[in-house]
């Protein structure tokens, strides 16, 4: 094969959409934060979606326990909101697994489907819509979501998981250690067919390296 042809093949390929380079990745100026992450890089596979403050998982339509995760993602002053943090949510179905359809790539494999992605605005707020999700099974770990987060100019990292209050599974230890972020564990009340936990989070927090 002549190198002109071959440098055109290269090139269509790097320009495919299988081939792309994500312009969604971490920046190389962002700063590295929060210690080793592994899983962290699903926090860039949004792909096409418009991100918002909110954002509804493919959950929401089925049968189960609606429910309303919000509150606001804070500067390291606990004060002042912060705008573009990007905050990435999976967790299992009630049966408590990561359930899949088969076509997906890249995290997803492992993650699931049931996972979501908001971009917060001025006043930081975000809201996902979902189902509460069941504990893993015939394993005594309390039911939770995982979540990673981005604030600009940094790396992703990950903080505590968010996990419910009146889950049995929870340990005292589980219950009283310091917060990552903020602390996961979540007061739930219902307000119709719908229940609401809330949840404020503090960037950098108790997290390494973050200034």
């Amino acid at each position: 094969m002549e190198k002109p042809l071959l440098f055109l093949l290269l090139l269509l390929l790097a320009t495919s959409c299988n081939g792309q380079p994500n312009p969604q990745m971490a920046a190389p100026a962002d700063r590295p934060v929060g210690g080793p992450c592994e899983g962290c890089e699903a926090l860039y596979e949004w792909g096409n979606k418009v991100l918002s403050p909110t954002d509804t998982l493919p959950d929401f339509g089925e049968e189960g326990t609606r429910l309303l995760l919000t509150g606001i993602i804070y500067q390291p002053d606990g004060k002042t909101p912060a705008e573009g943090v990007i905050l990435y949510i999976y967790h299992t179905n009630a049966q408590g697994r990561y359930p899949t359809r088969g076509d997906e790539e890249g995290w997803a494999r492992r993650h699931g489907y049931l996972r979501g992605w908001i971009k917060t605005g001025p006043d930081g707020r975000y809201r996902f819509y979902t189902l509460r999700p069941g504990a893993y099974p015939g394993r005594t770990e309390p039911a939770h979501i995982h979540a990673t987060l981005k604030p600009p100019g940094y790396s992703a990292y990950y903080i505590d998981d968010f996990v419910f209050a009146d889950d049995p599974l929870l340990t005292k230890a589980q219950r009283e250690r310091a917060p990552r972020g903020s602390s996961g564990l979540l007061q739930l009340w219902q307000e119709g067919a719908l229940w609401l936990g809330e949840r404020d989070i503090v960037l950098g927090l108790n997290i390494p390296g973050y200034d």
